[in-house]
């Protein structure tokens, strides 16, 4: 079994915090420095598939080595998401299926169905 099947969003959310407040973080955890850091990691993992073809990338990620880096890029976005989240006091369970929905009607499967956007 995967740790995604047994551990909440919450529960992760107060693994962060906890870590946050246990080094007196706090203070730089705000809505505007963390926005800035999730673009920054965001960046730091786009910058592993830059200049790289798709067929590149695919046998990058069957490299171990590779993946891990991948993986910590990808952990410290969803780290500084989760802080964000606990700071703003957002249900990030409930935005996501808010969204979800949102985009099924402004995307509808009859429309779209295998289009990235709609032939004009």
């Amino acid at each position: 079994m995967k740790l995604d099947d047994e551990l909440t969003i919450s529960q992760l959310e107060e693994k962060v915090w906890r870590f946050i407040e246990e080094r007196n973080w706090g203070k730089y955890h705000k809505p505007k420095d963390i926005a800035e850091s999730i673009c920054i990691e965001a960046a730091e993992l786009l910058e592993l598939f830059q200049w790289r073809s798709h067929e590149e990338v695919e046998k990058l990620m069957n490299r171990e080595d590779y993946k891990d880096r991948v993986r910590e890029e990808l952990a410290d976005i969803i780290i500084y998401i989760l802080s964000f989240a606990k700071v703003a006091d957002i249900d990030l369970s409930k935005s996501i299926i808010e969204k979800i929905e949102k985009n099924a009607k402004k995307y509808p499967t009859e429309k779209y169905y295998g289009k990235a956007h709609l032939e004009e």
